[in-house]
């Protein structure tokens, strides 16, 4: 006999439009909600709308008025008293806001309803201290207390952490989903781009957006000079700086945006003090440097990850494996880069792009792990 259909809720199944296995999975914990989760997939799989949508049925289940509930727990910023959600405001979580937004206030009953959410955004970036300090609210809940932990690298987080949460899976968008989501937001220059854009990024639309932006092209424009450096023997021209420049920029942009962001958080109503509009400048400041590094650290991560596509497209090339090329935008570059070229090595040469990604995790000059990469590839390519 075939079990029935669980309904789900429609701003649940909005936001997991793409995501069966975690629709199924969260359809399923409404009736009986566990008190900690792990929202864990890709960047730009749909965690964090999931998550919002998920904390707003909980919250709306034995609220008093469960639509204005929902209404105001699906906001965002959410005005619901019972929805605390902590996001960095740069790279890392502060431990004191971590206790003090959710390991304090879950001791608190609920305001309004029978119940409180606390969303985590970002999990993966507490520190070890954070984590430590969050495992006796997960040890010992508060029955009205429900944790959702959002993340997309869930082996970052402490194996105490994650036994002591129930997974909901995510998986990467589908290259439609991504080309479809380009298409609706009116970015790319034509549907070739957008393809393009969606094969690179692995299934994440915040990566494919900013490929189609102009510092996207101006990272794959860097990242491809380089290969062709590298197999040119034009090292004196030093492509890594551009790739670096292409990095700075994004990042320089992000901590921008991060600053008028938070300096446009001040208190509402009223004139703030003297003392308090220089620690909100300060805080300010620091959150833009934070959100500059985390934007610079992930756009040369994806710039090589560019260099290992393209040198993978350059082996497919190669070996008349049309199918399989990334840079779909761009196959005449690709079959003429190709001429010549030992597959074989190709695909090593992507090989030691990714290894660079690794290297750079564990921080390593990031000049000299480019230069290196640099030399290694004009040694494996260079009259290959």
């Amino acid at each position: 006999m075939t079990p029935p259909t669980l309904e789900v809720p429609k701003a649940l199944a909005e936001a997991t439009e793409h995501q069966p296995a975690a629709r199924a999975a969260l359809a399923a914990a409404l009736s009986e909600p566990s008190h900690a989760y792990l929202f864990a997939g890709p960047p730009g799989s749909g965690k964090r709308a999931a998550a919002r949508a998920f904390a707003a049925e909980l919250l709306a289940a034995g609220a008093p008025d469960a639509e204005d509930t929902r209404r105001r727990a699906l906001a965002d910023p959410s005005p619901h008293p019972d929805l605390v959600w902590v996001a960095p405001h740069g790279t890392q979580h502060l431990v004191e806001e971590v206790r003090r937004q959710v390991i304090t206030a879950a001791a608190y009953r609920p305001f309004e309803g029978e119940r409180r959410v606390f969303a985590i955004e970002a999990a993966d970036a507490m520190a070890d201290e954070s984590q430590n300090a969050l495992l006796k609210t997960l040890e010992e809940p508060a029955s009205y207390a429900h944790l959702v932990l959002i993340t997309s690298q869930p082996a970052a987080l402490r194996e105490t952490v994650r036994s002591r949460l129930q997974v909901v899976p995510f998986a990467p968008l589908a290259d439609e989903a991504v080309e479809a989501r380009l298409a609706e937001q009116g970015l790319a220059a034509d549907q070739e781009e957008r393809r393009a854009a969606a094969r690179l990024a692995a299934g994440d639309p915040v990566r494919a957006a900013f490929l189609c932006g102009a510092e996207g092209r101006e990272l794959r424009a860097a990242a491809e000079g380089f290969a062709a450096a590298a197999r040119s023997g034009r090292l004196a021209e030093a492509p890594w700086l551009r790739l670096l420049t292409a990095a700075e920029t994004a990042g320089s942009r992000a901590g921008e945006a991060a600053k008028a962001r938070f300096a446009g958080l001040g208190l509402e109503g009223g004139e703030e003090t003297a003392p308090a509009a220089r620690r909100r400048e300060r805080e300010a400041t620091e959150a833009a440097r934070r959100s500059a590094r985390r934007a610079r650290t992930e756009a040369l991560d994806l710039g090589l990850a560019l260099i290992a596509a393209w040198l993978r497209d350059l082996s497919a090339s190669a070996e008349h494996a049309e199918h399989l090329l990334l840079n779909v935008d761009r196959v005449e570059q690709v079959h003429g880069a190709a001429e010549g070229l030992d597959a074989r090595r190709a695909r090593r040469g992507a090989e030691l792009a990714m290894e660079t990604r690794r290297r750079l995790q564990v921080n390593v000059s990031e000049e000299l792990a480019l230069e290196a990469l640099a030399f290694r590839l004009e040694a494996l390519l260079r009259d290959a």
